[in-house]
């Protein structure tokens, strides 16, 4: 094996939960080592081997403490059995959110990428071509698979709503879970959405120019890329979550809402409620 040093902890997920902010908090202490990109090992990447999985972390610095960031983890069927026959010891991070806004959040993702459509209510229900939408909340569910292989003990559930609201509480509540040897010291700890408010490129050009994505890459800090960029850009108008859609979204998740309630002794009933969502 090219190097035989493995996380200590995980950040397992959901998708569009604040992993990304938690993952860059994680990733700027100097204490910590994860790599900069998902390496997804443990669901898609799994066939890379184990000595691949190993070699992300070979450039750590000794003493650091070695962890990663996959937010799809979290509904991959044998994500956890995996991880546990790895990793038993690993301690792990779960970040949720309220599955409804999740859903809407993934959808409006894809739909800024042009992997979908405008149809929001045929991709926001059971039996749609991206099932993820509403799997991926069903978080009562997902976590019974990895408390099947991990102690109670070693998995921190963490709230959207709290990271929104208490960022440095909850990054420093993450840090003690995880056995970080030093306080995390935030940086620059508000948390903003991924890029759902960004304006993008249209999407006819940004698929003109996906085969150049790497060479591109190297530019896109200097003065005159930026400038072009921005006369270029437009804002995405994306599909309404109608209070109609948003009954049928709440009918899907009431029973695991409430298992997940138990489970967490939290009254989460506010998720169900009918209003406005967050991309």
């Amino acid at each position: 094996m090219a190097s035989t040093r493995l996380p200590g902890f995980v950040v397992i997920g959901a998708v569009k939960a604040a992993t990304t902010w938690t993952g860059n908090q994680l990733r700027a202490q100097p204490a910590l080592f994860l790599p900069h990109a998902e390496p997804h090992y443990f669901s898609s990447a799994y066939d890379n081997g184990l000595d691949w999985y190993a070699s992300l972390f070979a450039t750590a610095r000794p003493g650091q403490l070695l962890g990663e960031k996959s937010a799809d983890y979290l509904a991959h069927p044998f994500a956890a059995r995996r991880m546990a026959a790895v990793m038993p010891q690993a301690r792990l991070v779960v970040q949720l959110r309220n599955p409804i806004d999740r859903a809407y959040s993934d959808y409006c993702m894809l739909y800024r990428r042009g992997t979908v459509d405008g149809r929001i209510d045929r991709y926001l229900a059971p039996g749609s071509t991206q099932p993820r939408f509403l799997n991926d909340g069903l978080y009562r569910t997902h976590l019974a698979r990895f408390t099947d292989h991990f102690s109670a003990g070693q998995i921190k559930i963490v709230l959207f709503d709290d990271i929104y609201s208490r960022p440095e509480a909850t990054l420093s509540a993450i840090g003690v879970h995880i056995g970080a040897p030093a306080p995390l010291v935030p940086v620059a700890a508000g948390v903003r959405h991924n890029d759902s408010k960004a304006q993008p490129l249209p999407l006819g050009l940004r698929r003109a120019l996906r085969p150049f994505k790497q060479v591109v890459a190297p530019l896109r800090q200097r003065a005159w890329f930026q400038t072009a960029h921005r006369s270029m850009a437009r804002p995405v108008v994306y599909p309404t979550l109608t209070d109609d859609l948003r009954l049928r979204l709440r009918d899907y998740y009431a029973a695991d809402v409430e298992a997940l309630g138990g489970l967490l002794n939290q009254d989460l009933s506010h998720w169900l409620a009918v209003g406005g969502s967050v991309q």
